[in-house]
C-alpha cells in the first residue's frame, strides 16, 4: 500500500463520531431479533403468568412484592411531561424515574394478571414522554439516559408484543429514543466508574432490539468485551472477582455487576452467550462481592481505574445487598448448573427480592427469574455471530466473536480489498481464529457464517482492518512504558494504544507512529472520546526516537486542577537539543471539545513545512482552521502522531480519522 492508498482509504471511509455505526462495518442484513427480547421473552411472561396462577412459590412471593409497590397501581398518575430530563442539575429527575418505574411495573402487571386498566396506565407514560421528551442534560446525563429509560423501554417492548401499544406509538418511541436518549449513551461513558458505562451499554442494546438496529447491538456488545472504559467486562471485573468499584463502596458494585446482568440477559435471549465471556467473568464477581457482603474474606489488590481518577488502596466497607442476586443465580445455577455457593446464600437471604432503589434497575427478580431452569431446555433463539473483534498481533490478524448459542461451528470469510468473499476456513468451533496469510499494508475485510439449518443465511457483521501500517509508516516506543503500545488501523480509524508517564515533560513516555520520512504534511482529526482522563495526544515533528529528542509537537493536554472537571488544552511545544521543552503556545478549548471536562468532540490537527518553519493549525469543526504558531523546521525531522495515557502502567486508546499525508 502506498502512501496515496493510505490517504484515499483514510479520507474515504471517515466517520462521524456520532453515529452508532462509528467505526463499525455494516451489520448483517438478514439477522431478525426477537420480540420481545430485551429482558423478557414471551415464555418469560408466561412462566411469571403461570406461577402467579399457581400460587407457586417462589414467583407468588415475588409477584406480591410487585403488586403491592406504589408504582404498580393501575391508577398511578403521571408527572407533566417535559422536553428536558437531567440529572445534576435535576430536570424532571424524579419525575421521570418515577413515571419509567409506573410504565415497566404497569406493563409486567398487564402481562401477569391480563387486566388491561394497568396495560392503560403504561401506555400513557410511554406515550406521553415519546412525545414530548427532545434532550437529556446535566453532569450525569448518561446515568439519566441510562437508568429509567432503561426500564420505560422495557415497558414499551412489553406493550407492543402484548398488543398494547400499536405501530403508530411504537414508531412515536423508537423515534423519541433516538433523538433524545441515543445521543448521550452513543459514546458510553469512559471517562466515570464502571457503572456509568455499564448502564449505557445495556440502554443502548435495549434500544437496538427496540429498533431492530442490529449496527448498534454490535457497537454495545463490541463495546461490553473490548471497550476503552472501565465498565469493559474485563475492565470491571478482574480475574480474582474484585471489581473496579469494589474499594469505592459496595452498592454501586452491586449496581455495576447488576446492568452487566442485565445486558448478557438481552444477549441470551438473542441467541448469545454473553454471560460466559472471559470464562464466566461476570459470575466471578458476583461470588466475590457476594462472599465479601456475606461477611468473607476477599483477595483485595490496591488499583487505579482506566480513567486515572479513581486508585483504591483497601477494599470499601460491607453493606446491604441490592435485589440483583435472583437473575444471575437463576442463569449460573439453574440454566448452566454451575457452583454459585455465595450468590445462592445472598438469594436465601433476600428472596423475595423486591423493587430496587429508585430506577437505578428493574428489582423483583424473584418474580422476573426464579424458575428459570425451565429455558435451559428451550430451543435457542437464531443468531450469527457477533462481536467480532479483528486485530493484528505478531504478523497476523486475529479474529474473536461471541458464538451462536445454537450453533457453535461457524467458518471464516476473507475478502481483500473490495474483492468479493471467499471462504478461508470451515468447521471452527471455538470463538477465535489466527488468519496468518495476509500481506503487510493490505486491507482486509471479514466476516463469520454460523453452520446449522436454523441460521441458514445469516452472517455477522463485515469487519474491517489494516495488516499493519502502510508502506513507509513505521510504530516505535518512546520512552519505557511498562505496558507495550500496540497500533491498529481498519482502513478508518488509526487507533494508538499507549500507556506513560506523558509527552514533553520534558521527555516523552508512550507511542509515536512516524509517517514516511517524505512527508511535509499531516493532517488528522481526534475522534472521541478516550478513557485516560491524564491523556497527552497529538502530531509531532521529531528528530529521533529517544524520549528527549528534538521535536515540534501540537498536542492536546489536560489542565492542571480539578481532577473530575479540568478543562483541556491545545499546545504547541517546542524540545530543543538540549531537552529543554518551551510552550510556544497554549490555547485553551473550553467548551467547544465537550462538557465536565469530557474530550466528546473531534478536533483537527495540522502540521505543515513551510520556509524552513514548521506551522501549527488545529481546527473544531473541520473548515475553519486557527494557527497555534510555528517554529523551526527540524532538518531530517519526521512527521506523525505520539501518544501517552498519562498514567505510569495503564494504557489509552487515541484514535485517529481523516489522516492526510503530502510527500515533499
Amino acid at each position: 500500500m502506498t502512501r496515496r492508498d493510505f490517504n484515499r482509504l483514510a479520507l474515504a471511509a471517515g466517520v462521524c463520531f456520532l453515529r452508532p455505526e462509528a467505526g463499525l462495518a455494516a451489520a448483517p442484513e438478514t439477522a431478525p431479533f426477537l420480540h420481545p427480547g430485551i429482558l423478557h421473552t414471551a415464555a418469560d411472561l408466561d412462566r411469571m403468568r403461570d406461577g402467579v396462577k399457581q400460587k407457586r412459590p417462589p414467583i407468588a412471593e415475588g409477584f406480591e412484592k410487585l403488586r403491592a409497590h406504589p408504582c404498580s397501581q393501575a391508577d398511578y398518575a403521571p408527572h407533566p411531561f417535559g422536553a428536558e430530563i437531567g440529572r445534576n442539575p435535576s430536570v424532571n429527575f424524579p419525575a421521570f424515574d418515577n413515571d419509567a418505574n409506573a410504565a415497566y411495573q404497569c406493563s409486567l402487571m398487564a402481562a401477569i394478571t391480563g387486566e388491561k386498566r394497568y396495560a392503560s396506565a403504561a401506555r400513557a407514560i410511554v406515550l406521553g414522554w415519546s412525545g414530548s421528551l427532545q434532550t437529556v442534560s446535566g453532569a450525569d446525563a448518561v446515568l439519566m439516559a441510562g437508568l429509567g429509560p432503561f426500564k420505560f423501554i422495557n415497558a414499551a417492548e412489553i406493550l407492543r408484543a402484548t398488543g398494547e401499544l400499536d405501530a403508530s406509538g411504537a414508531a412515536q418511541c423508537g423515534a423519541m429514543l433516538r433523538r433524545a436518549l441515543l445521543p448521550t449513551i452513543i459514546d458510553f461513558a469512559p471517562f466515570a466508574n464502571g457503572n456509568w458505562d455499564t448502564a449505557a451499554i445495556k440502554t443502548m442494546l435495549a434500544i437496538a432490539v427496540f429498533c431492530d438496529d442490529r449496527s448498534l447491538f454490535e457497537r454495545a456488545l463490541l463495546y461490553y468485551l473490548y471497550g476503552d472504559g472501565d465498565g469493559r467486562l474485563t475492565h470491571y471485573i478482574y480475574e480474582n472477582g474484585q471489581c473496579q468499584e469494589s474499594g469505592r463502596d459496595q452498592q454501586h458494585t452491586q449496581l455495576g455487576l447488576a446492568h452487566m446482568g442485565d445486558a448478557c440477559e438481552i444477549a441470551w435471549h438473542q441467541g448469545l452467550d454473553l454471560y460466559g465471556a472471559a470464562e464466566n467473568r461476570l459470575l466471578r464477581g458476583f461470588e466475590y462481592t457476594a462472599a465479601y457482603n456475606l461477611g468473607g474474606d476477599v483477595e483485595f489488590h490496591p488499583d487505579i481505574d482506566r480513567t486515572g481518577k479513581y486508585r483504591h488502596r483497601v477494599i470499601s466497607p460491607r453493606g446491604s445487598f441490592r435485589p440483583v442476586y435472583e437473575q444471575i443465580y437463576a442463569h449460573y445455577h439453574g440454566r448452566r448448573g454451575l457452583a454459585t455457593p455465595a450468590v445462592a446464600r445472598v438469594v436465601e437471604k433476600i428472596r423475595p427480592e423486591g423493587a430496587a432503589r429508585g430506577a437505578d434497575h428493574p428489582g423483583f427478580g424473584t418474580l422476573l427469574y426464579a424458575l428459570e431452569s425451565q429455558d435451559a431446555h428451550r430451543r435457542p433463539w437464531p443468531a450469527a455471530p457477533a462481536a467480532v473483534h479483528a486485530e493484528m498481533r505478531k504478523g497476523a490478524v486475529e479474529l474473536r466473536w461471541l458464538a451462536p448459542r445454537s450453533s457453535r461451528n461457524c467458518a471464516v470469510e476473507r475478502a481483500e480489498a473490495d474483492d468479493a468473499f471467499r471462504r478461508i476456513k470451515g468447521g471452527i468451533a471455538g470463538e477465535e481464529f489466527r488468519d496468518g496469510s495476509v500481506k503487510p499494508g493490505s486491507r482486509y475485510r471479514y466476516r463469520l457464517l454460523p453452520h446449522g439449518s436454523q441460521e441458514r443465511g445469516l452472517s455477522s457483521a463485515t469487519v474491517p482492518i489494516v495488516a499493519g501500517l502502510a508502506a513507509g509508516w513505521s510504530e516505535a516506543a518512546l520512552g519505557s512504558p511498562s505496558v507495550p503500545g500496540k497500533v491498529q488501523f481498519d482502513g478508518a480509524v488509526l487507533t494508538i494504544d499507549a500507556a506513560g508517564a506523558g509527552l514533553m515533560n520534558p521527555s516523552d513516555e508512550g507511542h509515536f507512529v512516524a509517517a514516511t520520512p517524505g512527508c511535509s504534511a499531516l493532517s488528522a482529526r481526534f475522534v472521541p472520546q478516550t478513557a485516560s482522563q491524564s491523556v497527552q495526544f497529538g502530531l509531532v515533528c521529531r528528530k529521533g526516537l529517544e524520549a528527549n529528542a528534538p521535536c515540534v509537537a501540537l498536542l492536546i493536554v489536560p489542565a492542571r486542577g480539578d481532577r473530575e472537571r479540568h478543562g483541556w488544552h491545545m499546545r504547541l511545544l517546542t524540545r530543543d537539543d538540549h531537552g529543554e521543552v518551551q510552550t510556544v503556545a497554549d490555547f485553551p478549548l473550553g467548551q467547544s471539545v465537550g462538557t465536565y471536562g469530557r474530550l466528546e468532540r473531534p478536533v483537527w490537527f495540522r502540521l505543515q513545512r513551510q520556509r524552513r518553519s514548521i506551522v501549527a493549525q488545529f481546527s473544531l469543526d473541520g473548515t475553519t482552521w486557527k494557527d497555534a504558531g510555528r517554529a523551526a523546521d527540524l532538518e531530517g525531522g519526521v512527521m506523525g502522531m505520539m501518544v501517552s495515557s498519562g498514567i505510569p502502567g495503564v494504557d489509552a486508546a487515541v484514535r485517529f480519522d481523516s489522516i492526510h499525508a503530502t510527500g515533499e
